[in-house]
């Protein structure tokens, strides 16, 4: 038996995790990761609660990420923005992969406000 009862539910599960699973596509692809976050700001506010944290998550995470690959490409042209980038990369798989983790237990994210992991 399912923990969670809400009409919908796995369907609306199903769709963070493609946002997630497109999150880490973006690495090779960059288009859709804007794909990704599309998709988290159309399914939020139907969400049960404990899913509505895993698309802020989502979404704080596309816009921090932006914020860090536009740093680190203006600091490229000094070594520091080659190291932002390269935890920018680092970051994206640590985010993406606990919150999948955390979206096949059924639970919420535990801070989905936070800068880091």
């Amino acid at each position: 038996m399912s923990k969670v009862a809400v009409g919908n539910s796995p369907a609306k599960k199903g769709a963070a995790k493609i946002v997630y699973i497109l999150y880490l596509v973006s690495l090779l692809f960059g288009i859709t990761g804007i794909i990704g976050v599309v998709m988290a700001y159309i399914n939020k506010d139907d969400a049960p609660e404990w899913l509505q944290t895993h698309y802020q998550f989502q979404i704080r995470t596309f816009w921090i990420g932006a914020l860090f690959i536009f740093l680190g490409s203006i600091l490229s042209v000094i070594l520091i923005g080659w190291f932002l980038l390269l935890f920018w990369v680092v970051w994206l798989i640590v985010r993406s992969v606990k919150g999948m983790k955390a979206l096949d237990e059924e639970k919420a994210i535990d801070n989905p406000t936070s800068w880091v992991f």
